[in-house]
């Protein structure tokens, strides 16, 4: 997940100026996804052109599909030569993306354990870990203190905190418009999980199906924020006052800091059923090198140069557009932003109940998923039933990609 976006933005975007010299003659192209902090764009651009070795042009691609539009340019003969995404299987067993484990290997003790898990396959990794953007439940601690309740720690508690929240004028809470943004918090919370270690679906589990249960209970309580103007990765639901309580990234922070002053409190997504724990989604973007580009080692150079070499430009990208953690330790416990207040707070629950993606858990798995928070929640199919579809679905995925 990242800053504009969970799971991704975009379209045809503009082009910026070609940066820096040409020393080693090339020009390189790289894609971004339309991040919402103002000066993100800028700062992008400031960096590319702080480059001496190669020209590089930034796209910045603007709406909803980033994932659709990287994929199809990936095919033509305009691809990017470097490009942010998540970390995914496929393009890695697609030869899509570059072994980049000769660059990273020399700091990969200075980059969080788990992102570098996150992007090995077969003991290479692939892409370097940009941000982690832990994700939680902004809340205003006015309004719990008029309703006279405390911070939830389970879904019942949850549900019925929207509850008493939910007046004439502002909704309880607001999970984004079409719930997806909390599908794998909700796994995780139950207990569960999105694949098992040798690659099986691990989802599909009673504590799962009851939570969609209560989920349905809440989409037709009325007291769901449904149809918002922006999704649940734009902070303005909650700024207006529509909701009392929103599913958020770090990344929002400042922007609710600003209109809000001090009245906004984070928790985790509550624990599901008995077994389940609170969790925290840590999203986040990943650089990759175009392996099927016409200039791979130029385009690794950059790579390099910029999300591994360069640290002033790393702690810029992380802090001063919004918040978020830098993946790099050393970075991490300097960042002077992140060390008080609400955002040290989102530190210590990133590092509580922090969960990253699965390499293995591709677009297509994310989408069978999606369709059951769509037959469940928003059209009272029957979960485990669709548990057990979503199941059936990202199984063939699994005999596809590993056999």
């Amino acid at each position: 997940m990242g800053l504009a976006a969970a799971g991704g933005l975009a379209a045809c975007g503009s082009n910026s100026g070609r940066g820096g010299g040409s020393g080693s003659g090339k020009n390189l192209v790289q894609y971004f996804h339309a991040y919402g902090e103002a000066g993100v764009e800028q700062a992008v651009k400031r960096y590319a052109k702080a480059y001496k070795d190669a020209g590089v042009t930034t796209r910045w691609i603007t709406g909803n599909n980033f994932e659709q539009k990287l994929f199809a340019a990936l095919l033509t003969d305009n691809a990017p030569d470097v490009f942010e995404f998540h970390p995914q299987i496929q393009l890695v067993k697609s030869g899509q993306v570059a072994d980049l484990t000769d660059i990273i290997e020399p700091v990969k003790d200075d980059f969080n354990q788990a992102d570098i898990t996150s992007h090995t396959v077969d003991g290479k990794i692939y892409g370097v870990r940009m941000i982690d953007d832990p994700q939680f439940l902004f809340y205003r601690p006015s309004l719990f203190e008029k309703a006279r309740i405390e911070v939830p720690t389970t879904l019942e508690e949850l549900i019925e905190a929207a509850d008493k929240l939910t007046t004439s004028k502002v909704k309880g809470i607001f999970l984004g418009n079409d719930l997806t943004s909390i599908d794998r918090p909700l796994i995780w919370s139950a207990g569960a999980d999105t694949l098992t270690a040798d690659n099986k679906p691990a989802f599909n589990t009673d504590a799962v199906a009851d939570g969609l249960k209560q989920l349905r209970a809440l989409f037709t309580s009325g007291n769901l924020l449904l149809d918002a103007p922006a999704d649940s990765w734009d902070p303005s639901a909650f700024i207006q006052g529509l909701t009392a309580i929103q599913w958020c990234g770090m990344w929002a922070m400042p922007a609710m800091q600003k209109a809000l002053g001090d009245d906004i409190g984070i928790f985790p997504f509550p624990k599901v059923g008995s077994a389940g724990k609170q969790s925290v989604y840590n999203g986040g973007w990943s650089m990759f090198v175009n392996a099927k580009g016409k200039n791979v080692e130029a385009a690794k150079e950059y790579v390099k140069w910029l999300w591994i070499d360069q640290k002033q430009y790393q702690e810029d990208f992380a802090t001063s557009y919004g918040f978020h953690i830098p993946p790099r330790t050393s970075l991490a416990r300097s960042a002077d932003k992140l060390k008080s207040g609400l955002p040290a707070e989102g530190v210590k629950l990133f590092n509580e109940f922090g969960h990253f993606d699965n390499i293995g858990w591709t677009q297509s798995m994310i989408a069978a998923f999606w369709d059951v928070i769509a037959n469940t929640v928003r059209k009272d199919g029957d979960p485990k039933a669709q548990l057990a579809a979503a199941e059936k679905k990202v199984d063939a995925e699994l005999k596809k990609l590993f056999g």
